[in-house]
């Protein structure tokens, strides 16, 4: 079975398009967490990392919130870019993720309700409308991080 030109220009097209959009996404996310946040997050993101086995409790917790280990890995290397984490913090906080998504399937199986990924065209809107029309510099700040997670 042989492939069509077009088939492989548009598979190569959408996968260099993906790549370029989700580089593009971390890049806002961070930008926009190190404006929203600098030192007051830093200083929180410490204090829940400060031990290797705090950083794995706080990766689990958020990856078997949000449901998504490939979001708080997304998340955390956004962190240790715009320089609020460090990369042993990360770590710890990417093996919780790894085992955060054990709990995912347990609560997809028991709620079968929350998925991500029907939240991140609203959050996209919503962040691009705080990025362009708030007059605010926080609630751009805030669009900005919202854009880049959507």
């Amino acid at each position: 079975m042989a492939i069509s030109f077009s088939d492989a220009y548009t598979a190569i097209a959408a996968f260099l398009g993906g790549i370029g959009l989700f580089l593009f996404g971390l890049r806002t996310m961070s930008d926009g967490l190190q404006l929203v946040a600098g030192r007051r997050l830093k200083a929180i993101l410490t204090a829940c990392t400060a031990r290797p086995w705090t950083g794995l409790l706080l990766g689990t917790l958020v990856t078997a919130l949000i449901q998504s280990s490939s979001v708080t890995t997304v998340l955390t290397v956004g962190l240790v870019n715009a320089g609020l984490l460090n990369l042993g913090q990360a770590v710890s906080v990417v093996l919780g993720a790894n085992i955060g998504t054990t709990f995912t399937a347990w609560l997809v199986s028991w709620l079968a309700v929350f998925k991500i990924s029907n939240y991140a065209l609203p959050a996209i809107g919503i962040g691009l409308i705080l990025n362009l029309a708030s007059g605010k510099r926080l609630l751009r700040n805030y669009g900005q991080v919202l854009l880049g997670f959507g």
